[in-house]
């Protein structure tokens, strides 16, 4: 597994990050816009921190990547992985582009149904599914559960008999291939918790054909997230290949194959993952095997649509070090700077901010918490207490993982689509926050 990520090239300037995000534009009196929409605007009567997402990039991208199956000569049912971005009207953007959804708890599969996407277009996928989640999976009739294990194979055959039901199952296998990402990202290794040894397989596939209440048909796959390659797409749709073909011999029918996601975005100057190459694999190691494909991507979508805007709420001067640049937004808003390293590019919304001269900073949330930190030296315009700051490519994985640690209240949510734009949010009151909290009666009230 690749170890994290030590840049030796020069952080991309501000026409460097604009350059490589077509959705974002700066104009010489509103500043930066997202869309048709300046973003001060949206910064001025919603406050800061802000979600805002861009329908128009959630569009162009879901037809882009499904563009690219089609013309790879692929049929393939898209499933958008909601952990990515889980907001109902994000759901309903995509649903409306073709995409069903991929789920992985009961809450999930309850806001997809909600958004009006069809049970028939919901793959379920997940490690450790309770089992009140499989028997709504079983009530609602989705297409399909992704299997991760010989015991959730005969808790599901139990359940779905119990009432009366059959459920499709693929089999997710582990084909123990290093996709090349982050540790925590990775999910195709032997010692990663997901799927089933590639080893063993076969002999649960036989198994899953003897039970009742379950109807295989094929076998899922995913690998890791923020795959650039398509090399270790190749090397583990030719080791799913070669199991289907043992299945077969084995005279058991395969009729579908799931082939995950991950397929990664240019956060810094790496360049992004190409759709095209990404189907140049389905169709090299699986197009001659006449199955059903399905694909579950998320990132890939939705990071690239969302920035989280931000306010610097001071400039913090060390003696001997570089300046602090505190944000009012954090790492409960923001998680993955912290959990992964993951660098997002950091623009000013300011057209005289974006222009001003350079400086290395530390820029960093108001948590309590050494780990809050969104860039420990990065190279920005300099930064004076006031300013704007949108971080970028932060549509997946953002909102979806914040919190309210440090009591701090979940941030709005805005969408814009053209020239206009309304919130799916409202920023939380912070009375919400223990509105639902008992206090025994045995505990004093202290005035």
């Amino acid at each position: 597994m690749a170890e994290p990520t030590v840049f030796t090239t020069p952080d991309p300037t501000v026409r460097d990050l604009l350059a490589t995000h077509p959705q974002l534009t700066s104009d010489v009196q509103c500043g930066l816009m997202l869309e048709g929409v300046p973003l001060s605007a949206i910064a001025d009567e919603v406050g800061t921190p802000c979600w805002v997402m861009s329908a128009g990039t959630l569009r162009v991208r879901a037809q882009r990547l499904l563009g690219a199956m089609t013309q790879a000569g692929l049929s393939v049912a898209p499933h958008f992985a909601v952990k990515a971005n889980d907001h109902v009207a994000v759901l309903r953007i995509l649903s409306e582009t073709g995409f069903g959804a991929d789920v992985v708890s009961g809450g999930e599969l309850r806001r997809a149904r909600n958004a009006g996407i069809p049970a028939s277009r919901i793959v379920f996928s997940g490690v450790g599914k309770t089992d009140a989640e499989l028997r709504l999976a079983l009530a609602e009739g989705i297409a399909q559960v992704n299997v991760e294990s010989a015991e959730e194979l005969e808790i599901l055959s139990a359940l779905a008999s119990a009432c009366n039901r059959e459920m499709t199952v693929l089999l997710r296998v582990n084909p123990d291939v290093d996709a090349g990402t982050h540790a925590k990202i990775t999910t195709g290794v032997a010692e990663n918790k997901f799927g089933v040894p590639y080893d063993e397989a076969l002999a649960l596939y036989r198994r899953a054909s003897e039970l009742p209440g379950l109807r295989p048909a094929g076998y899922a796959m995913h690998i890791g997230s923020q795959i650039l390659s398509a090399k270790p797409f190749r090397e583990a749709y030719a080791r799913l290949a070669t199991l289907v073909k043992a299945t077969r011999a084995a005279g058991y029918p395969v009729s579908a194959l799931d082939c995950g996601g991950g397929l990664g975005i240019c956060y810094r100057d790496e360049g992004e993952g190409s759709p095209d190459a990404w189907a140049g694999a389905i169709r090299a190691e699986l197009g001659g095997l006449d199955v059903r494909l399905a694909i579950e991507p998320g990132r890939w979508i939705a990071a690239p649509a969302g920035v989280l805007l931000s306010t610097v709420v001071l400039r913090k001067v060390v003696t001997g070090g570089v300046p602090f640049i505190i944000l009012d937004a954090a790492m409960n808003d923001l998680l993955r700077p912290s959990l992964y390293d993951a660098w997002h590019g950091i623009v000013p919304l300011s057209p005289r901010d974006a222009v001003a001269d350079v400086e290395t900073v530390a820029v960093v949330g108001p948590v309590c918490e050494s780990g809050d930190t969104f860039a420990p030296a990065r190279v920005l315009p300099r930064l004076e207490r006031g300013a704007r700051v949108a971080v970028l490519d932060t549509g997946a994985y953002g909102a979806v993982m914040s919190s309210t640690y440090n009591s701090r209240t979940l941030a709005a949510q805005v969408l814009v689509d053209g020239e206009r734009w309304s919130v799916i949010r409202p920023r939380q009151n912070v009375e919400t926050l223990w509105a639902d909290e008992v206090v025994p009666e045995w505990i004093k009230q202290t005035a």
